[in-house]
C-alpha cells in the first residue's frame, strides 16, 4: 500500500461537492498525505478538509497571483510541497463555429493559462523534487463532437506537461497527465440520467463501463508515490476507450431516442 506520511499534497479544483478533485484529495489523505484543497468556493472546501484533516484555501486558478498565493501560504503552512495536482477543468459543450469570445477567453485562461500559473509556481515550490499531475481528457486522442474549445485547450495542457517533465527532471520532478473518458461525477449527473446516454458511451470502452472518480483517485495516487519512475506520460485512465472512439452526437441522440421509445 502506497505511503505518503510526511508529504506535503495540494489539490486544485476540489470545491465541488463528491467531485474528481475532491476524490484524489481524500485517496491522498487516506494514504498519509497532509492535503490542502483549493477552489473557488470556501464552504465546500473547509468542509472537505475538516473531513480529512486537511488544509484548504480559496484560488481561482485563471489568476496568476491565486496560484501564486496558494504556494507561498502553503510552503508558509506546512513547509513543503511533494505533490500538486490540478482538477480544474469546465466542459464547455458547444460546436467550434457557437463559441462566443468570452467563452473562448474563459476557456483559455481555465484550461491553458491557468495549467501554466500551476506548473510555474509548484516548480518553483519543489526544489527537490516531487509529482505534479494534470487531469486532461481522453478527448484529446477519442475526439467528441462540439467540444473543440475543451479537447484545443486541454491538448495544449498536456504539452505544457511534457515541457516540464523534459526541463525539470533534473530537479526531481515528475509530471504527468492522467486522462479519463467520461466519468460518473457531478459535472456528468445530468446527462447520465438520460436514457441511454451512458450506453452510447460505455460499448466503446473495452472494459466495459464508464470511468469513475475513483478510478482517477488510484492512478494519482500511483503517481504521487516517489517509486514511480515515469514522468512526461499521459495514462489513459479510461478502460480501453483510446482503443476504439467515442460515439458521434447522432450516434448518442439516436441511443437516447431508443431508449425513450423502449420506455414509452
Amino acid at each position: 500500500m502506497t505511503d505518503l506520511s510526511g508529504k506535503v499534497a495540494v489539490v486544485i479544483g476540489a470545491a465541488g461537492k463528491a467531485n474528481m478533485g475532491q476524490a484524489i484529495a481524500r485517496r491522498l489523505a487516506a494514504a498519509g498525505a497532509k492535503v490542502l484543497v483549493a477552489g473557488r468556493h470556501e464552504a465546500p472546501l473547509a468542509e472537505l478538509a475538516g473531513d480529512i484533516c486537511g488544509d484548504w484555501m480559496p484560488c481561482d486558478i485563471a489568476c496568476k497571483a491565486d496560484v501564486e498565493a496558494l504556494v507561498t501560504e502553503t510552503l508558509k503552512r506546512h513547509g513543503r510541497v511533494d505533490i500538486a495536482v490540478n482538477a480544474t477543468g469546465w466542459g464547455l459543450l458547444k460546436s467550434l463555429h457557437e463559441i462566443s469570445e468570452d467563452e473562448l477567453d474563459q476557456i483559455i485562461a481555465l484550461q491553458f493559462k491557468g495549467v501554466h500559473y500551476f506548473l510555474s509556481a509548484f516548480i518553483h515550490a519543489m526544489p527537490n523534487g516531487g509529482s505534479l499531475m494534470q487531469i486532461s481528457s481522453a478527448t484529446t486522442q477519442a475526439i467528441i463532437d462540439d467540444h473543440a474549445a475543451y479537447i484545443g485547450t486541454k491538448a495544449g495542457s498536456e504539452a505544457l506537461i511534457r515541457c516540464v517533465a523534459n526541463q525539470y527532471g533534473a530537479q526531481g520532478i515528475r509530471a504527468n497527465i492522467i486522462s479519463p473518458g467520461l466519468t460518473a461525477s457531478p459535472m456528468t449527473a445530468g446527462a447520465m440520467t438520460t436514457p441511454g446516454f451512458e450506453g452510447a458511451f460505455a460499448k466503446e470502452y473495452p472494459l466495459g463501463r464508464i470511468g469513475t472518480i475513483e478510478d482517477v483517485a488510484h492512478a494519482v495516487l500511483w503517481l504521487a508515490d516517489d517509486a514511480s519512475f515515469i514522468t512526461g506520460q499521459n495514462l489513459q485512465i479510461n478502460g480501453g476507450l483510446t482503443l476504439r472512439r467515442n460515439p458521434r452526437s447522432d450516434e448518442i441522440g439516436a441511443a437516447v431516442a431508443s431508449a425513450m421509445a423502449s420506455r414509452a
